[in-house]
């Protein structure tokens, strides 16, 4: 089917204005990723409702199954699941409590107390929502016991989750923006960077991102607060909030947390450098550590570190004799639900991605940017955009699956040299303007007996 071409006209930036606009007003990406799809592809079949239907299905078709093989993005479908089945284990193991435990008899002081709380994200990075989840439940006893206010807590929470987690290509974040940057370097026949390797660049030049977990430590180890949490420190001292609670739940092992990731981390870690020296060797060209993690089959690696890490959750849990069989079984079902607005969003960002692309909506606007906007403030002007998108939909995901495909569609067209920064611009601003109204944000003060 022959599309309209778009790329001289205004009328290029609609489906994507559109989709931005309705995240922004209703707060409900889904929706309005559908909408900007649905346009998109009336638009571009010349509003002819058959085709664009038969134009829809093409494409989404191909995101699962497409030149006579299942599509490699399933391996990262696949992974998501496994990773929110893995977080629904190590919770229902009682893992997270037993760590408190073992830690409650190593903290002396409140110094200490908040490097614990600040310190664990090097080891529940896998996912922002786990993160919080089990570093509230790790370091809240000790917190507690040490004077430390709750708002203090979930402000390290906070700004060490979604920072860390958009780093780490070994987690559903990593996940996530791999598949797209993949989507994008095909789109716009970007063969310089691998998508790992793109991600790796674009984690390096992240700089909200590292300046926040830094002044964490920062702020922990040497007391640092200002306005609001002046208050609530000097409540805590006193005495008047933040009272300790009596821990429930299964009394588990501290292995049953640290040997699962530490597996997820080596297996992973292990099968990306087997993939990557296979892909050497098909070529011809001779091993090394750095050319195998640039030519590695990421989604297959992600999925063999998801099976091995559930594996050996799976063996603590039986060994412990805790958890009843339904127990586990309804772990696998909790799981795999907490991943699926996850997914979905992920499916719809790849069908704008494509539809951005077809629009030719990159070549418009860089036609509008050349000249008229010196090209270096480009990363700026994006990070603005993606933290003012992300403030007002309170999600990064979201702001991820609409705002990428246009960072590239412009950078690829105007400055193909600042693509990758451009990219993390998107990254960066879109973790920097969620906290306040995302969930996870939220979830981090209810977690911690904040008031709200």
């Amino acid at each position: 089917m022959e599309l309209i071409d778009f790329s001289s006209s205004v009328w290029s930036i609609v489906p994507a204005l559109l989709a931005i606009i309705l995240a922004i007003a209703t707060r409900r990406v889904l929706v309005s990723l559908s909408a900007g799809i649905i346009i998109g592809s009336l638009m571009l079949s010349d509003w002819q409702i058959g085709s664009a239907f038969n134009y829809l299905v093409k494409n989404v078709v191909s995101l699962v199954y497409a030149d006579g093989e299942i599509n490699s993005n399933m391996n990262i479908v696949l992974f998501l699941l496994l990773l929110g089945v893995l977080t629904a284990l190590l919770t229902v193991s009682g893992s997270n409590r037993a760590f408190a435990e073992w830690a409650q008899s190593r903290i002396k002081d409140r110094r200490g107390a908040k490097l614990l709380a600040a310190s664990l994200v090097f080891v529940t990075f896998i996912d922002d929502y786990f993160h919080s989840l089990a570093v509230g439940a790790i370091a809240r006893p000790v917190t507690d016991r040490f004077k430390v206010s709750r708002a203090k807590l979930a402000y390290i929470l906070d700004s060490t989750a979604a920072p860390m987690c958009v780093m780490m290509p070994v987690s559903s974040w990593g996940a996530y923006i791999i598949t797209l940057i993949g989507g994008l370097l095909a789109t716009y026949s970007i063969t310089e960077y691998t998508p790992i390797g793109a991600f790796v660049a674009m984690s390096s030049m992240n700089f909200y991102a590292i300046f926040s977990i830094i002044m964490v430590f920062f702020v922990a180890y040497f007391s640092f607060d200002i306005a609001s949490m002046v208050r609530h420190e000097k409540l805590a001292l006193e005495n008047t909030e933040d009272q300790l609670e009596e821990e429930t739940g299964t009394k588990g092992q501290v292995r049953n947390l640290v040997l699962p990731i530490l597996v997820l981390i080596i297996a992973t870690v292990s099968m990306m450098i087997y993939t990557g020296a296979e892909a050497l060797a098909a070529d011809g060209k001779v091993f090394s550590v750095l050319g195998a993690f640039e030519n590695t089959v990421v989604g297959t690696s992600l999925v063999v570190g998801g099976f091995c890490s559930i594996i050996i959750s799976t063996l603590l849990i039986i060994l412990d004799r805790q958890v009843s069989v339904p127990e586990y079984a309804r772990s696998w079902i909790v799981g795999i639900k907490s991943m699926s607005g996850a997914i979905a969003i992920l499916f719809f960002a790849w069908t704008i991605n494509k539809i951005v692309g077809d629009m030719q909506t990159g070549k418009y606007l860089s036609s509008l940017v050349s000249g008229n906007i010196p090209m270096q403030f480009l990363p700026v002007i994006l990070f603005i955009l993606g933290s003012a998108m992300a403030f007002s939909t309170g999600t990064s995901w979201g702001t991820f699956g609409i705002m990428l495909p246009i960072a590239a569609a412009m950078a690829a067209n105007a400055a193909p040299e600042l693509l990758l920064p451009c990219l993390s611009a998107v990254m960066a601003g879109a973790v920097c303007g969620d906290p306040l109204l995302a969930s996870i944000g939220y979830n981090n003060f209810v977690f911690n007996g904040c008031e709200m």
